[in-house]
């Protein structure tokens, strides 16, 4: 085993079994710790735990339950927990794709942006199915991207986002280098009414669809190929400098 300190991670819970096959399959490369969520914190973003304390379970030796998001457990492993700094975040493997701006909601594509803030190459997979979870593929790949990042590093800045289509070893064969897609946004709030009649919400109600255009995460998804998307941490629309330039307001 190679001395390299590999932090695993997720947003679906410690008890998710694609946690556990991501940590399995990366488990060759170095000495894996596991630092996740002790439920499901889907949807949690870059969120961290502020106005309260967090609490830390050892579910057993190198794997442990923290009552916080997904960056907060990122964040506690890394300057906390570890014995030492690790050589690479890894997230996932989420049960469901993190496509188009679907990762600016994602607590998987957060633990990735949380380590490579803290300077750690960091990559997030996601498995892009709904039912029938076979995570064999996602976590074969995971660990050969996760030995190349190990070698090689990652631009700085930048983090890995992968979203690996379901299917057999034989029907997922090649990868390819993408750009972040576009989703189309419907009504994604419902409205009910409960015994007491008294109005609730569920957030996310419809099925929203995506833009289709070559190049992007979503198309090669659907083509079967393995997209990797990467994503730089500086947000600034820098085409939008020169149009913004001269910006005149009748302030103060």
């Amino acid at each position: 085993m190679r001395d390299d300190l590999i932090l695993v991670s997720n947003d679906d819970g410690i008890l998710s079994e694609g946690l556990t096959a991501l940590a399995d399959a990366v488990g060759a490369l170095g000495e894996v710790y596991v630092v996740a969520p002790d439920r499901e914190r889907s949807a949690a973003s870059h969120s961290m735990t502020l106005h309260r304390p967090l609490r830390v379970g050892e579910v057993e030796p190198r794997r442990y339950a923290v009552d916080g998001t997904p960056t907060d457990c990122v964040n506690l492993a890394i300057n906390g927990i570890l014995p030492r700094r690790p050589g690479l975040v890894i997230a996932g493997i989420n049960k469901g794709g993190n496509l188009g701006e679907d990762i600016t909601y994602s607590g998987t594509v957060s633990i990735a942006m949380e380590g490579t803030l803290l300077g750690v190459p960091s990559i997030a997979i996601s498995l892009v199915a709904r039912a029938g979870f076979d995570f064999s593929v996602a976590a074969g790949f995971a660990r050969a991207l996760a030995a190349r990042t190990l070698t090689h590093g990652l631009p700085e800045g930048t983090l890995l986002n992968v979203n690996v289509p379901g299917g057999t070893a034989d029907q997922v064969r090649m990868f390819a280098l993408t750009r972040q897609g576009r989703r189309r946004y419907g009504n994604a709030v419902v409205e009910k009414v409960d015994p007491r009649d008294r109005k609730y919400y569920w957030i996310g109600g419809d099925e929203s669809g995506f833009v289709r255009e070559e190049g992007t995460d979503i198309a090669a998804v659907e083509r079967g190929l393995i997209s990797i998307t990467p994503i730089h941490l500086d947000l600034t629309s820098y085409h939008s400098l020169g149009e913004l330039n001269g910006l005149a307001l009748d302030w103060p």
